[in-house]
């Protein structure tokens, strides 16, 4: 007998799918709000993996993974449960802001709590209803405001299980991240449910890359968990490197910034990142790599002020595998994006 699944006093049934709609705090219009939720649960019993996007209302790329995801014809072919959230912050998603209405931010106030913020109360809710149904999570995110990311997946690589599944999602990087106080990914762990943390593109806006990258990730760790028929992507596909450190490279001095080397470019110290000028043209100042690495994250706004970060380095140690592992997976994506709607070949 299959096991018993009630999200939102709904029960789902094996061989059903649900549309649930969690109810959250109304507007001061009373006008009703409520998080939206697809659960589609196969005929067969296995794993139960949630994949949410727009945790933070701007960050918009996982959730059009998610949209594309439901309307994938393989997900008819289900073992398991797949619990889809495309938007999590729903108050910051329809005011297109990072934050809550409270200025809170939704992914520092886990685990919460019933009676406390409005941010708590939010991620109280999403790990009563979502995460204690889930076995397995994956956590879609873009760069800030102005700020782009390359496709790489965020995991604590003291989890064997975690690790399992970051593998299986094939971006060039994986970047070992140590758990912060207060987020998603520090609650699931806690719950002993490996989750990844997938960042690509920046707030606001549609990168047809990263969200390719993200849903072919996505289909390749469900694959990897036997949720869907077929293999996952081969090992051949790209093998990441890791990083166990990052650095932000931030502006000497407020200017205008020329960018000179592009996200996944990779860098030896002291190479020259941009330049940073007047308006006047009396300051001409190079912007410097301060470590060997990879270009993972950078700004997108050529006006900066003092102190604000403009490129993030990870650390690599692989040495010259590096540049074969990016090359690779350049070449591996952009037969993925010729071959069509289909990310993944069923073999």
């Amino acid at each position: 007998m299959a096991e018993p699944l009630e999200i939102g006093g709904v029960e789902i049934a094996p061989g059903t799918q649900q549309t649930i709609h969690l109810p959250v705090a109304p507007l001061y219009t009373q006008t009703e709000m409520a998080v939206p939720v697809r659960v589609i649960r196969g005929k067969k019993d296995g794993p139960r993996l949630f994949v949410c996007a727009a945790i933070h209302g701007d960050e918009i790329n996982g959730v059009e993974i998610i949209r594309r995801l439901l309307a994938l014809k393989q997900i008819k072919r289900l073992h398991g449960t797949l619990i889809a959230v495309p938007v999590v912050n729903v108050y910051g998603y329809t005011s297109r802001t990072r934050y809550l209405p409270d200025r809170r931010d939704l992914n520092r106030s886990f685990p919460g709590s019933p009676k406390g913020s409005m941010a708590s109360r939010l991620a109280h809710l999403f790990l009563e209803e979502i995460v204690a149904s889930s076995t397995h999570g994956i956590d879609l995110h873009t760069g800030a405001v102005h700020r782009t990311n390359l496709p790489h997946v965020r995991a604590c690589l003291d989890h064997e299980r975690t690790v399992e599944l970051a593998q299986a999602f094939r971006v060039p990087v994986i970047m070992h991240a140590n758990l912060r106080d207060g987020s998603l990914r520090q609650a699931v762990l806690e719950h002993d449910i490996p989750v990844l943390l997938y960042e690509a593109g920046e707030a606001l806006r549609f990168d047809e890359r990263a969200i390719q990258v993200g849903l072919r990730g996505v289909l390749s760790v469900m694959r990897q968990l036997g949720m869907l028929p077929g293999r996952p992507l081969p090992a051949n596909a790209v093998t990441p490197l890791i990083a166990r450190d990052s650095r932000w490279v931030r502006t000497p001095e407020s200017g205008t910034l020329t960018i000179e080397k592009a996200l996944g470019t990779l860098v030896e110290k002291g190479d020259r990142l941009g330049v940073l000028t007047s308006p006047l043209g009396d300051v001409s100042i190079p912007i410097e790599a301060p470590i060997p690495g990879v270009i993972i994250g950078q700004t997108m706004l050529p006006l900066v002020y003092e102190g604000e970060a403009l490129f993030n380095i990870a650390e690599l140690d692989e040495g010259e595998a590096v540049e074969e592992t990016f090359d690779h997976f350049e070449a591996n994506l952009d037969a993925y994006l010729e071959a069509g709607a289909d990310p993944l070949v069923e073999s």
